[in-house]
């Protein structure tokens, strides 16, 4: 088994500074009207990002302005999203929140539990429930790389979901090149499980001191927890935290072994994503060995005023986890620990191919009532994928299907249908669709084409005779004219149907 270990001591790279500029990015407030200044920061309302759901103000008061409002989806649809803009290539921290603030009425006192999913993958379940009882509200943050020029953010109702799913904020900031950047974000995003600022006793640390806003948790730990408020000097991390979470520790004076029983929870059987975090300006030497459930993970690490990260990339763990830092024999002082951060490394679970992303929402738009779900991804997750989609599998991810048979559709087929050139079946009968038959000619892997029951108008274009591939032609009962084009007609292994059109030459069939 390879673990992925670093050591990185310091001493150049970007320095830390306060930052007082904001981070860039964009800050979504779910359910607000208009936009609004908290601080120096501004909260844009979130109508312009997302087609669906409904906003909603909590008639209880809240502590952060923007828990005031959320946005409610219909559970009935099992997949509502954000479509952000997004700088392709860019790595982005996502932060999502959510207080549900008893919108969904004195039959449903307690949150639902729901799916959240970032472009094609399925990022977590969302459950509130501990913490709307204890009167907080719930956060989840990852880091992801825009792979286009839009993120979709999408709200999931899964078969836990027993009332409407919501969400209260959304947040995209973009981070430096040089954070978490030892993960290939082609192939993984990271989903945050504990990120803690050891022996800190106060507020979480976030913005103005961490310049991207990232959320120090505060973590004590009864007897052997010691605050240190010495200003020690960090020049620089590529992950580029908080100086000010080197002003605490857990640690000990003693030269005897610092036990940490961090993060709290169990985690899931996986790999992970380990980033612990060092400093100290006091006199005396601190060098000591970090094992993590009994393994090694760094030897005789020395502590120096600089400061330094200890991090893995692929470390894998389960259950409850314990750190352990042993003092080395050299060693005058004690062992300590500052901060420490842990990611579950989600893989990502593909996205389908832009060409058909970008055809069917030219068909999405060319209907006048299209299918509510039709948002996001069309084909991944798999157990979201669009109603009337079927998808291919593999690191090309195609539409092979388009079927929406009698679902009372209106308006016309878009001619971007054939760019969609996987698909094999196209089944839009018994609808109310309107206008000209589109050229498909490109599609060369067609094999159905039924279009029957609807109001085709125009004549049937001369060039489905062309596609070899194409085994059943069903156009009975439109409004089409003309004549049958000849290469239809009489054509081996090929089933047309025209019955019910006002042709000028007797029908086929």
């Amino acid at each position: 088994m390879s673990l992925f270990l670093f050591l990185l001591l310091l001493l150049l790279f970007v320095p830390i500074s306060l930052s007082q500029t904001p981070p860039r990015g964009l800050l979504i407030n779910c359910g607000a009207q208009s936009e609004a200044q908290f601080g120096d920061r501004t909260w844009l309302p979130d109508w312009s990002f997302v087609s669906s759901g409904s906003p909603k103000t909590l008639t209880s008061p809240v502590l952060i302005p923007t828990l005031q409002t959320l946005r409610s989806f219909p559970r009935q649809v099992k997949k509502h999203c954000y479509n952000v803009p997004t700088y392709r290539g860019a790595k982005y921290l996502v932060r999502t929140t959510y207080f549900y603030g008893g919108v969904n009425g004195a039959d449903h006192p307690s949150p639902p539990v729901f799916d959240q999913i970032l472009d094609g993958t399925l990022w977590s379940v969302v459950n509130t429930t501990g913490d709307y009882a204890n009167g907080n509200s719930t956060f989840y943050e990852g880091v992801f790389m825009a792979q286009g020029k839009i993120m979709n953010l999408c709200i999931g109702s899964n078969t836990y979901t027993d009332s409407d799913p919501f969400i209260s904020a959304l947040e995209f900031l973009i981070l430096e090149d040089s954070l978490y950047n030892t993960t290939d974000f082609n192939s993984f995003g990271l989903a945050l499980f504990a990120r803690h600022s050891f022996g800190n006793s106060g507020s979480p640390i976030r913005y103005p001191d961490d310049q991207f806003d990232r959320i120090w948790v505060p973590f004590e730990q009864s007897s052997s927890a010691k605050a240190s408020t010495d200003n020690v000097s960090v020049y620089g991390f590529w992950n580029l935290p908080p100086a000010k979470i080197f002003e605490t520790h857990i640690g000990s004076e003693q030269l005897e072994s610092l036990e940490l029983s961090w993060p709290a929870a169990l985690l899931p059987s996986s790999k992970y994503y380990i980033a612990l975090y060092f400093a100290d300006n006091t006199a005396g030497s601190r060098v000591f060995n970090i094992s993590v459930n009994g393994i090694t993970y760094y030897h005789n690490l020395i502590v120096i005023p600089s400061g330094t990260v200890v991090f893995a990339s692929q470390w894998p763990l389960s259950g409850p986890t314990t750190i352990t830092l042993t003092p080395d024999a050299i060693s005058t002082r004690g062992p300590l620990i500052n901060a420490g951060e842990v990611f579950y490394l989600l893989p990502l679970e593909g996205r389908t191919s832009t060409r058909d992303v970008i055809a069917l929402e030219k068909v999405k738009e060319s209907l006048r009532n299209p299918p509510q779900d039709w948002n996001g991804d069309p084909c991944m997750p798999q157990q979201y994928s669009w109603i009337g989609i079927t998808c291919s599998e593999g690191p090309r991810i195609r539409v092979v299907t388009l079927n929406l048979t009698g679902m009372d559709l209106s308006g016309s087929l878009s001619p971007s249908v054939a760019n969609m050139t996987a698909l094999t079946n196209i089944w839009l009968g018994n609808n109310s669709l309107t206008g000209q038959i589109p050229d498909l000619s490109s599609l060369k892997m067609l094999k159905t084409l039924h279009l029957e029951d609807n109001q085709f108008s125009g004549v049937i274009p001369s060039s489905l005779g062309n596609i070899s591939s194409l085994q059943e032609v069903f156009l009975q009962n439109n409004n089409l004219t003309g004549p049958i084009p000849a290469n239809l007609i009489g054509k081996p292994g090929l089933d047309v149907r025209t019955s019910g059109n006002n042709f000028l030459s007797p029908p086929a069939s």
